[in-house]
């Protein structure tokens, strides 16, 4: 047995290029060779995902939940090339609607703008769980597989129309979206939410946003024009919650029009929430952390510029987050801005979470990559790419993959054995070998699925770890 720290196995990308020699036994391979793909394979198979959608609901998106719902049937079709299977699911959708109240106020603040058309007032939509006239028994999709094979579902007709009508939850809410807030009001002992959050099961945010999170702390962010924070525009959020090391290093430089670079959340913002309070949430919702996944399908974090823009209304053209990706939508041109807040939490969960542009005619590419995230933390031991031949003079293919037992993953007393690759009978068991697996990895192009022998079963919490050199592709 060996100790290691978790950076030597969690080190290397999912799917990336060789930047130097892979550790272990795949340490001979040259990075030209190929690329290197990762698995990490839970032993004991958990099927239970809670999915909660975290959608904006402010003026700007109709197009984009249209498109979210148009693509939702290629997140599942991904879901059903699971070993077994759709897992047991709960999706819920809730909106970035949270109203007036700061995270620390005793009370709402007044409200502002046009209520129904991007106004806020109140609590907004408190996290609570919409289901927008979705043919849903609940607050909730619950989709699980009994022990005959059948499915007990609360919902009638089929699962993407009824998700699709669900994601629709309108383009009139709060236009300062508190993403992360409705996200923890949604998961935080709601009582309107309740059976949605199973204990044992993996737990899956996604947002779907074109706009970056604004959770304030103090509702005095939405005090009426004044000097000190210039026009009631969510311009404020970014103001006040995003310092860059380039060109933004307080809130008086972030109001000046220019490029900036290397932004990040403003912890010591008089007005707005920190980000890491909702990272230490989520990860205190598991006692093993490795069970939450965050997704976005967002703007893009650069550009990040301001500039000088005429407001809705008209009038003269004040300080605003210029957009970072546009496309060409249904009912004319879309726009999304760099989602800095929400991205920082994402990057706060390696290995468990992705992010792809909001930006595009086709969301599918977004839900699909989404969807493979969850699959491989679920457990896939199919490989993607295919396996490349490292040593083409030995006659059979001989295929190059460092793989280890790792128990206590990603804790301070993680602890990994290196398996060997089996012998031609397996007598040197726990050991690896690579399989054709038609059946379970129909979905992969060469079928190739990791498996390893044992002589006795590994502890519960096991992970297989496994690093595994395929063919380049042209790119």
């Amino acid at each position: 047995m060996r100790f290691v720290t978790s950076a030597s196995l969690l080190g290397i990308a999912a799917v990336g290029l060789l930047t130097g020699c892979p550790d272990r036994e795949i340490a001979k391979v040259r990075p030209e060779q190929g690329r290197v793909e990762y698995k990490d394979i839970p032993v004991t198979v958990n099927r239970n995902v809670d999915i909660l959608f975290v959608i904006d609901d402010s003026p700007s998106m109709a197009d984009k939940q249209q498109n979210l719902a148009t693509n939702f049937p290629n997140f599942i079709n991904v879901l059903n090339t699971i070993q077994g299977g759709l897992p047991d699911v709960h999706i819920g959708v809730v909106t970035s609607d949270v109203g007036t109240k700061g995270t620390q106020d005793a009370a709402p603040g007044a409200a502002v703008g046009q209520i129904g058309n991007g106004g806020c007032s109140g609590t907004g939509k408190s996290g609570n769980l919409q289901t927008s006239g979705a043919a849903v028994t609940g607050t909730f999709i619950s989709d699980i597989k009994q022990t005959d094979g059948s499915r007990q579902k609360n919902y009638t007709g089929n699962l993407d129309a009824v998700f699709g009508q669900m994601a629709k939850v309108g383009a009139g809410g709060c236009g300062f979206e508190q993403h992360l807030e409705a996200m923890k009001r949604a998961l935080n002992n709601n009582p309107a939410n309740a059976g949605f959050l199973r204990p044992d099961a993996y737990l899956a945010v996604i947002f779907i946003a074109d706009e970056d999170d604004c959770t304030f702390a103090k509702s005095t962010l939405l005090a009426p024009e004044n000097p000190a924070q210039g026009p009631l525009q969510s311009f404020r959020c970014t103001r006040f919650g995003i310092i860059c090391d380039q060109g933004g290093t307080n809130s008086d430089q972030m109001n000046q029009v220019g490029t900036k670079s290397q932004c990040h959340p403003n912890d010591n913002s008089q007005y707005m929430e920190k980000v890491s309070v909702y990272v230490d949430f989520l990860k205190k919702l598991k006692t093993d952390p490795g069970k939450i996944i965050v997704a976005g399908i967002m703007g893009t974090t650069e550009p990040f510029q301001v500039e000088l823009r005429q407001p809705p209304g008209g009038g003269t053209a004040i300080q605003s987050l210029a957009h970072s990706c546009s496309y060409t939508g249904a009912t004319g041109l879309e726009v999304a801005d760099p989602p800095t807040r929400i991205k920082f939490l994402l990057d706060q969960f390696p290995n468990r979470s992705t992010f792809t542009t909001i930006c595009q005619q086709n969301l599918s590419d977004g839900l699909v990559l989404i969807a493979q995230l969850l699959k491989s933390v679920i457990g896939d031991p199919c490989i993607e790419g295919n396996l490349a031949d490292v040593d083409p003079n030995t006659p059979g293919p001989q295929y190059d993959c460092s793989v280890s037992d790792v128990t206590n993953l990603g804790k301070p007393n993680q602890t990994e054995t290196i398996l060997p690759q089996c012998d031609a009978n397996a007598t040197n068991k726990p050991c690896w070998r690579i399989n054709v697996d038609t059946m379970n990895c129909a979905a992969t192009t060469h079928h190739f699925t990791l498996k390893i022998e044992r002589a006795q079963a590994p502890a519960p919490e096991t992970h297989v770890i496994a690093n595994c050199v395929t063919e380049a592709t042209d790119n």
